[in-house]
């Protein structure tokens, strides 16, 4: 197993001087953001396709820091019901695929997306009750008229561009827990897996090495996230909220940097799992603490995760 993270977080600096930062952290790769809600900071995708030459020499780059490129991530919404976002964000997930195949990327990260409650809707509708019925009815038409059609289509997309979507559990959108995951995987066909980010199931109620387990290797890819709860504001109001990130004194839960929501020994039973499932890829740091500073929440996740990771391969049972 290795220690990457997710390059949106040195969206400041540039290219070069991001990639010396994360080698000199001692991590082994990067996952590099290019476009919708994660940005493009450090990848032009358009010029990156244009120009074989210019793309060759991207990954040329990464390679001569000893780092690889563990997945090209384009988090979006494809199912937005405003047709002009929805175009975009498949249009950069098509294009983010067909780069990770010219500079041989085996991975594609992004969202499910949400739809809105029909065709003539303006907003996503996250559908989270049963009752009444109305909700039954929108849930359904989102997932058969919506959902399975377009990831079929998306998915199959990238398997013939030879590359794996890895879809990010995340509430508000379709997908936003393992049963969901799974259920869409069932639709769509293996090449649909998960980008598994515990800091959305911690704050769900989710056990998390039990989720891993269930959703064993449809794991294509990892976010070292966390998240932690306020139990004062939780036995008030529960685990849903809406309110802003900023308004942190106030909301059931925060996400923090890896090891300020969840012990060492959380984390040691995350990668255990992980094994167990035969996940030995890349753990992601994905920073956003609004409590921390980049530098010292980076630092951070990274010292928890060196003291949890387990980067041999297992030993023979020679006890037996």
């Amino acid at each position: 197993m290795k220690l990457g993270v997710f390059s949106v977080l040195f969206a400041q600096l540039s290219f070069d001087d991001t990639l010396k930062k994360v080698k000199a952290a001692g991590l082994d790769a990067i996952e590099i953001g290019t476009g919708a809600y994660p940005g493009d900071s450090h990848c032009d995708v358009d010029a990156l396709l244009a120009d074989a030459a210019k793309a060759k020499d991207y990954r040329k780059q990464v390679d001569d820091h000893g780092l690889t490129i563990s997945a090209l991530s384009c988090h979006g919404n494809p199912l937005h019901p405003k047709d002009s976002i929805a175009t975009e964000h498949d249009e950069i997930f098509r294009k983010t695929v067909r780069l990770a195949e010219q500079i041989e990327v085996p991975v594609v990260v992004t969202f499910s997306g949400c739809p809105g409650d029909s065709d003539t809707a303006s907003y996503p509708n996250w559908v989270t009750c049963p009752w009444p019925p109305d909700f039954q009815e929108v849930l359904d038409w989102q997932w058969e008229k919506k959902a399975i059609p377009y990831w079929k289509d998306a998915a199959g997309f990238a398997a013939e561009h030879g590359v794996k979507v890895a879809l990010e559990p995340h509430p508000g959108f379709v997908v936003y827990n393992g049963e969901t995951a799974l259920k869409l995987r069932a639709e769509v066909g293996d090449n649909l897996g998960v980008n598994f980010d515990p800091s959305h199931f911690f704050w769900q109620g989710v056990d998390v090495p039990a989720a891993i387990r269930a959703c064993g290797k449809t794991i294509f890819h990892f976010h070292a996230k966390d998240s932690a709860l306020d139990p004062q504001n939780i036995a008030l109001n529960g685990v849903i909220d809406a309110k802003s990130y900023t308004e942190m004194a106030d909301r059931a839960w925060l996400f923090r940097t890896v090891g300020w929501g969840h012990d060492l020994l959380t984390w040691k039973q995350i990668v255990s799992a992980l094994r167990m499932v035969g996940y030995d890829y890349v753990m992601s740091i994905e920073h956003e603490d609004a409590l921390a500073s980049i530098d010292e929440g980076f630092m951070g996740a990274i010292d928890v995760l060196k003291r949890a990771i387990l980067r041999d391969p297992p030993a023979e049972a020679w006890w037996t």
